[in-house]
């Protein structure tokens, strides 16, 4: 294991090579860190920004052996990536933040939501499905509507389906290939906020200000930060995010969606060990954003401030809005942020901009 802090100079280890994997290459890069991308996807656009690729499978064991030895530290851009490639790489030596208990717990809407509730980060009701029987008592126990979603994988509002009818549920589990799934609670709730918070090898804590979030067929469209909320709710969120981070001796920057239920309360809907989309506002509303905070806490620097010194609207731009760029780039007041991706496809997150309000 390395002695942290961690010098300028050294190698820092990502796997996935998006625009989340991209944009914490060049936070390395600024704070003087060297890059090795993992992904499998060759030429992807974080790799283009770093030192190195290895262009593998990201349960390749040539691959994690190879970037194990490279790196100082490893990091993953997506919960995606396998927790057993993140475990391998922990038992080989390497430094892995955030390691590979966080990423398991997330990837498991179940055991996500179970853990959730065990550190006082209140969620919808739920139940576990794995047969069609199973979804029918959770209808009955937990009323109708209800969101059906497969247990692991799918984001962007994919693997998952509203069941406003019992007589729906055979068709709604069969839109989900019959996977092990979780029927969620509907949820009434006023808005959706998020909040990033990061968490330090030396168990430090930094939160940032809440955003609000707007969805557009399951994306997320924009993002408001800081939002309007009361310091009691920004301070909830606060205990939240500590108690989550704490549970799991988290160290990175972690997203954490919140339901506004208009009364005082905030539940977790999900969470998201990586920087987050919902944080791209930091880049230009933060002198220390999401992406150079992440880096700051796994190499074990001070975290940095969290203050917002701008408000900012962050929009996504989707396949082929990103042709906008050009009127965008001149547009006064706003800030873009292209991911260097080959391919425009429809829904695919192609870039963002923030707008200074």
């Amino acid at each position: 294991m390395p002695q942290l802090p961690l010098s300028p100079g050294s190698t820092l280890g990502i796997l996935g090579g998006g625009q989340l994997g991209r944009m914490l290459s060049q936070a390395a890069s600024r704070l003087g860190f060297d890059v090795v991308i993992l992904d499998p996807e060759p030429d992807c656009p974080a790799a283009r920004v770093s030192r190195a690729q290895i262009t593998a499978p990201y349960d390749d064991p040539d691959a994690l052996q190879a970037l194990g030895r490279l790196c100082d530290v490893v990091t993953f851009e997506f919960e995606n990536v396998p927790a057993l490639s993140v475990e391998q790489l922990a038992e080989a030596g390497a430094l892995v933040a955030p390691g590979p208990t966080a990423l398991a717990v997330a990837q498991d809407r179940v055991d996500e939501k179970t853990y959730l509730n065990a550190v006082g980060a209140p969620t919808v009701d739920f139940a576990a499905v794995k047969t069609l029987d199973d979804l029918t008592a959770a209808i009955d126990a937990l009323g109708l509507p209800a969101l059906l979603k497969t247990r692991r994988e799918g984001y962007d509002g994919k693997g998952q389906v509203w069941i406003r009818d019992a007589a729906d549920a055979e068709a709604a589990f069969d839109a989900i290939g019959r996977r092990p799934a979780v029927l969620e609670a509907a949820a009434v709730f006023n808005r959706e906020l998020s909040v990033i918070a990061a968490r330090g090898h030396d168990g430090a804590v930094a939160v940032y200000p809440l955003g609000e979030n707007i969805h557009a067929h399951g994306v997320l469209k924009t993002t408001l930060a800081p939002a309007a909320v009361d310091a009691a709710t920004q301070a909830r969120a606060h205990e939240i995010a500590a108690a989550v981070l704490d549970g799991l001796d988290y160290v990175g920057v972690m997203g954490i969606e919140l339901f506004d239920m208009g009364n005082g309360t905030l539940l977790v809907n999900e969470v998201a060990p990586r920087v987050h989309n919902t944080g791209h506002w930091t880049q230009d509303g933060c002198v220390c954003d999401q992406f150079e905070q992440h880096i700051r806490a796994i190499v074990g620097w001070a975290l940095g401030p969290t203050e917002a010194h701008a408000r900012i609207e962050m929009t996504n731009l989707l396949g082929d809005e990103i042709n906008q760029w050009r009127a965008l780039s001149g547009e006064p007041n706003a800030r873009l942020h292209l991911y260097g991706k080959h391919e425009a496809r429809a829904g695919r997150k192609m870039a963002h901009v923030n707008r200074i309000l």
